[in-house]
């Protein structure tokens, strides 16, 4: 572990630096926010096809989301490194923590926008798109952007949406091959409490991918907070023992209105359907943290549900809320990220 990084030098830099104390408290509400908007995907199906019980499921989620955040940072931390790497806030140290604390708060507005009027928009995205518009402000140019790092967002964009759509549409045609001789009560029975562990999983992978991504940005600001913009990249326990209580903590505060949109008006699904979701999801999560690819556990979810629903029949899906998502996703990009830029401008000028 870095030297300089340890718990007692974070409250220093924490009690000692105001610009370093900012950025922590807006992370820290940019996570809080996440745990109850992304988060809330995880559950939204096994809630849909009254799997679970909506406070039980919160519970759960909340639970395995605080294992994935610090089970897989453990064993593998690249995606929190494409993060670190992705852009570059070298120079001035007061310009980039600057920078740094405009592009979170962008992240804040657009989050708390989305969740207000109940869009199911990505927080990995604005995480991305946020931070992204503040490197650019603070080198003047592109040249803010590792462009070899941030290619990994565009396979992630692919990535998510084919992945989920193929593994959902799989999964759901292979359940229902294996299960059409079954006796119909007994595997309903079954695929309720398969659909609970899938969720449970769903809500693990959640943790490893989006706890990973607000932890390079952490390491980001504690870096340019002490100086220390070449520090070899490692995260301590402390912070993702930080980053999984918050996640947890704001899905405990619940979703409802994603979790409607993502688990009733998408698709109805059928408890097996529910469980193809969940375990396609959570499979294609699985494969984009070991590679370190940067993905929408939103997007993903919302893909696979399109893809099981497309093995029932495509007039199955609500195409007008699938026009409504992907419209969000979209306008992420080009509104945070505008936003941030905006943003880190005026903050570098007024601090």
């Amino acid at each position: 572990m870095p030297s300089g990084i340890s718990f007692l030098s974070f409250i220093n830099q924490l009690t000692h630096n105001l610009p370093f104390t900012l950025i922590v408290l807006v992370n820290i509400g940019v996570i809080l926010v996440n745990g109850w908007t992304d988060a809330a995907n995880s559950i939204a199906t096994c809630i849909g096809t009254r799997s679970m019980r909506p406070a039980a499921a919160i519970f759960m989620s909340s639970i395995f989301n605080f294992l994935g955040v610090f089970v897989m940072t453990i064993f593998n931390a690249t995606v929190a490194e494409t993060i670190y790497n992705m852009v570059d806030f070298r120079g001035s140290t007061n310009d980039a923590l600057a920078a740094l604390f405009a592009a979170m708060v962008s992240i804040v507005i657009w989050a708390v926008a989305a969740w207000f009027f109940g869009i199911n928009t990505s927080e990995s995205h604005a995480l991305i798109a946020g931070v992204s518009g503040a490197a650019i402000a603070l080198q003047g140019g592109f040249s803010g952007i590792n462009g070899s790092e941030w290619m990994k967002v565009i396979y992630g964009l692919a990535m998510s949406t084919v992945l989920g759509f193929a593994f959902g549409y799989v999964v759901a045609k292979a359940t229902e091959f294996i299960c059409k001789n079954m006796n119909r009560g007994k595997t309903t029975s079954f695929f309720k409490g398969a659909q609970i562990v899938s969720a449970a999983g769903m809500s693990f992978m959640h943790g490893a991918q989006d706890g990973q991504k607000f932890m390079g940005v952490f390491m980001l600001g504690m870096f340019l907070s002490m100086g220390k913009t070449d520090e070899v990249f490692s995260i301590p326990i402390w912070l993702m023992i930080l980053c999984s209580v918050v996640i947890s903590l704001g899905t405990a505060i619940g979703g409802y209105k994603i979790i409607k949109k993502m688990g009733l008006d998408i698709v109805k699904l059928e408890k097996y359907q529910g469980f193809a979701v969940d375990f396609a999801s959570t499979l294609s999560l699985f494969l984009t943290s070991i590679w370190g690819i940067p993905v929408s556990t939103s997007h993903m979810k919302a893909t696979a549900i399109i893809g099981v629903g497309a093995s029932k029949r495509l007039s199955a899906i609500n195409w007008r809320q699938v026009r409504e998502i992907a419209l969000a996703w979209v306008l992420t990009f080009p509104g945070c990220g505008l936003i941030g830029y905006g943003m880190s401008l005026l903050f570098i000028r007024l601090y």
